[in-house]
């Protein structure tokens, strides 16, 4: 997300090299551009004039630190303000109530309720939650099914429902159901509908007296822009909404919604969608989110995804590999990139890495090659055991041999045997350090608070 937004506001820096202060006048153009580039980015447009005029207000007169440039003084205002533009941080549900906890879902079809739910599911799980879900979809049967698979990926109970029931008689059933087996949380699917479709609105009102839901969330796609704002907006004044979860993230390079949905409804976005994968969801964090914007990364979110989906295990070994005085090989390699798949690969963590927000779309896309990762396992997987811990015994038969293994060329092999190379030398720096989680915590030790950068 965000791409445009932080690739305009990157100049705003070079145009403000060299003043003493920031004044109307030198941050004209660069507001300008700011202005511009919310705009571009589907922002709502009340949201970008009350956001340019509390900018303006703040900067205009600022002495500029000696520890900072013009242009940095600029930015660390519009960071506060984007930050304060999209509410604190409210990325925890609330899990307080006598169980079992209700979360109703509700959106426009095809918003990506039905995968929310199995991702909120699989969170929940990893918070030590048992939790049950049901669909109240009866208008299209394959929601109920995709539930159910879903369900079972992610280690859920589903509670059965079918398309010639009430919507109201399954919630009330799966709630009973719940209570019963002593259900932690219970969330509760619900069909697409428009917010001007009178009939279906009153049926999802009954839904949420019946159940009395602790958290009412409204999944939107952040695609359709300042749209989602709007609609939450029109869901928000039928229905109690806690809260909102932005999917489709991965897909949004404006990121209009995140910037909008709060200003114009006042609740708060609690997730985001990043992807298809039931692992594929983050916490909302505004004070990162705005870090991403202003290109300076996100390693808080980076360390937490990394501690949170690496394999323990794994890395253990890997560690007590490096003590034991065993150098990094092949087999090492291929589980790496096994866990950064895992992990949603480089594409997920790109924006995340400080600078990389300013690096030319182009190159993003080259670093994010998912193709080049499957590649590169491909080529491993086709050498023998021996191959993989000794990399200096392949030569001209063996490469030929592996390169037809894998179905790649010769150039593939030497290309993956260079690479290799060159980890294994940075992997030994890890060692020496105490390994990448290590560097990362001293990264987070060192983060100034309240500052991205």
């Amino acid at each position: 997300m965000f791409e445009s937004l932080t690739e305009r506001l990157s100049k705003t820096l070079k145009n403000l090299r060299g003043q003493g202060r920031l004044s109307e006048d030198n941050i004209k153009d660069s507001l300008r551009e700011v202005r511009m580039a919310l705009l571009e980015a589907d922002v709502a447009l009340p949201v970008v004039k009350s956001f340019i005029d509390h900018v303006k207000e703040r900067a205009i007169g600022q002495e500029v630190m000696s520890s900072l440039t013009p242009g940095q003084a600029l930015i660390k205002v519009v960071y506060d303000e984007l930050t304060q533009l999209m509410g604190e941080s409210n990325d925890k549900l609330n899990l307080h109530a006598r169980p079992p906890i209700v979360v109703l879902m509700a959106g426009l079809q095809g918003s990506g309720k039905t995968t929310t739910v199995a991702k909120l599911a699989r969170w929940l799980a990893e918070q030590k939650k048992s939790v049950m879900v049901v669909s109240c979809d009866v208008y299209r049967p394959a929601a109920i099914k995709q539930l159910e698979t879903l369900a079972t990926e992610v280690k859920a109970e589903f509670f059965p429902s079918d398309i010639s029931q009430q919507p109201v008689e399954i919630a009330k059933s799966a709630l009973e159901a719940a209570r019963k087996q002593l259900i932690d949380v219970l969330l509760v699917d619900t069909a697409g509908r428009l917010h001007v479709d009178t009939e279906m609105m009153e049926e999802i009102k009954q839904l949420h007296h019946t159940l009395q839901p602790t958290e009412t969330l409204f999944v939107v796609d952040s695609m359709t822009g300042q749209d989602a704002a709007t609609t939450a907006k029109a869901f928000n004044d039928a229905l109690p909404l806690t809260g909102v979860v932005l999917t489709k993230t991965d897909g949004d390079a404006r990121g209009g919604a995140a910037l909008s949905v709060r200003h114009v409804t006042g609740k708060p976005i609690k997730f985001l969608g990043v992807g298809e994968k039931t692992t594929a969801l983050e916490p909302f964090y505004p004070d990162r989110i705005a870090s991403r914007i202003i290109g300076q990364g996100d390693v808080l979110s980076l360390i937490e995804e990394v501690e949170r989906k690496f394999d323990k295990n794994e890395a253990e070994k890997l560690a007590h590999k490096f003590k034991s005085g065993k150098s990094f090989d092949l087999e090492d390699f291929r589980i790496q990139l096994v866990q950064m798949r895992n992990m949603g690969g480089m594409a997920s963590m790109i924006d995340k890495i400080p600078g990389l927000g300013q690096v030319p779309p182009e190159v993003k896309q080259q670093i994010a090659n998912e193709r080049e990762t499957v590649r590169l396992e491909a080529i491993i997987c086709s050498m023998t055991p021996l191959e993989r811990r000794k990399p200096d015994i392949i030569k001209g038969s063996r490469k030929r041999r592996i390169a037809e293994g894998s179905g790649t060329q010769i150039q593939d092999v030497n290309r993956l045997l260079k690479q290799f190379s060159q980890m294994q030398k940075m992997m030994k720096q890890f060692g020496k350090r105490g390994g990448m989680g290590n560097i990362l915590r001293g990264l987070k030790g060192k983060l100034p608070p309240g500052m991205p950068f």
